[in-house]
């Protein structure tokens, strides 16, 4: 029985293991794997393939129309006249009709309108497109977000389990000097302060850890339990900015929809035309006992207008200039904002790459300040709260300047976001 247990633990134990695999991601593939597997990004392409498909339906609209009907119909004490046909009076019964007819139309003109409808079909899906391709530069700045947010978190949880055990060993040392009588007890317990605090920051860093490890996991679709581990080389090479041009795909998807609106226009101003059609068919009639007509073949053409339109028409048409105007001015409000956004990312580069300089210094500094202290409070020139002080301020500059490289990319990469160029050059 222990032995059988025993085997079910080693077992339940793997799949644990299994379970918790770590996985080593680049952002490369991370952001792969999200524009094309994530159900964003599948929307995304099947909203484009609904438009390709809208666009097929209308150029149906060019094909010829073909249909076929017939009726049969019994007839009760039909009096049937004509030149052709005896008084049914006469004895002759008739009581009963069959019509079958078949009938092609062919569009020929009825003011551009198909052909107009065709164009802002095809822009329509040009600017689905556009859409999709911004999806999956959002979709790639989401997981960008969430990937350097994951380092940066790994990389506090190291740093700050390295203190944890400075402090650990501090407290030891006070306790011991505590128990000799060199040491008053408060400052024990400012050490052992220090320390809860800085225990505390690293569950919170830990939770934080898991939380976007779960985000970016489940993003990705990857198995449940992935652990994401991101490699240190990710961070060794800078990228610079070498090409300022911005291809915004929001932008490029609103150009469409404005030339749709153009299309729209001439849509409405189509109504003011006569429609014309080839007409041909064939009926066939059988009237029991009075009347057959076989292979009675009919070609012809057909026109209508509707007068009204003249009066009516004119409100479509201010309609759909109104929406093409509104149409342009949302593209002028968006360049606006295009503007706004790439020279504020700019600057937030620009900032990244001044603030990594300020945080070297500031470590070394940090660190040659916690030395002093400390060699003044090993002889008697210090107190605690400096020491503790020092301490604090040495492991915060540190966590800058680790983070500071994969801050400078970060703010590298939103900056070519906001010019449209994010998976471009990532990929």
């Amino acid at each position: 029985m222990n032995i059988n247990k025993l085997i079910i633990f080693a077992l339940f134990s793997v799949g644990f293991v299994q379970a918790q695999e770590n996985k080593t991601l680049s952002l490369k593939e991370a952001i792969n794997i999200a524009t094309t597997k994530s159900n964003q990004a599948i929307l995304a392409d099947t909203k484009v393939k609904t438009s390709e498909w809208e666009v097929k339906t209308l150029k149906n609209n060019q094909l010829p129309s073909a249909s076929l009907s017939g009726q049969f119909f019994k007839l009760t004490k039909a009096d049937v006249k004509g030149n052709l046909i005896p008084e049914s009076g006469g004895g002759i019964d008739i009581n009963q009709l069959m019509l079958g007819q078949a009938n092609v139309t062919v569009p020929v003109f009825n003011g551009f309108k198909i052909q107009n409808s065709i164009k802002a079909s095809q822009n329509l899906n040009l600017a689905e497109v556009s859409n999709a391709q911004h999806t999956k530069e959002e979709i790639a700045l989401y997981v960008t977000q969430l990937y350097f947010s994951l380092y940066k978190t790994q990389e506090m949880i190291l740093l700050t389990e390295d203190n944890l055990k400075s402090a650990h060993q501090r407290v030891v040392d006070f306790q011991a000097l505590e128990d000799n009588g060199l040491l008053a007890h408060n400052d024990l317990l400012k050490a052992q302060l220090q320390e809860s605090n800085i225990e505390l920051s690293l569950e919170t860093a830990k939770k934080n850890n898991t939380v976007l490890n779960f985000q970016l996991v489940n993003f990705l679709q990857l198995p449940e339990g992935t652990k994401i581990k991101i490699s240190e080389d990710e961070f060794k090479s800078l990228q610079t900015i070498s090409d300022n041009s911005v291809q915004r795909k929001d932008l490029e998807a609103l150009t469409f929809q404005q030339q749709a609106a153009k299309n729209n226009i001439k849509i409405a101003q189509g109504n003011y035309y006569p429609s014309f059609n080839l007409i041909g068919g064939y009926i066939a009639l059988d009237v029991k006992n009075a009347l057959t007509i076989t292979n009675a073949m009919n070609f012809g053409a057909g026109i209508s207008y509707d007068i009204s339109s003249i009066f009516k028409n004119k409100k479509n048409v201010e309609k759909a200039k109104s929406q093409a105007m509104e149409t342009e001015t949302q593209i002028a409000i968006l360049n606006e904002k295009i503007t706004e956004e790439v020279q504020e990312a700019t600057e937030n580069y620009n900032l990244a790459i001044k603030q990594k300089n300020v945080y070297q210094k500031a470590e070394l500094q940090a660190t040659e300040n916690y030395r002093i202290v400390l060699d003044k409070y090993n002889n008697g020139l210090s107190n605690t709260n400096d020491l503790l002080e020092a301490n604090v301020e040495q492991l915060q500059a540190k966590i800058n300047y680790t983070v500071s490289t994969s801050d400078i990319l970060q703010k590298y990469y939103e900056l070519q976001f906001q010019k449209g160029k994010l998976t471009q050059s990532i990929n």
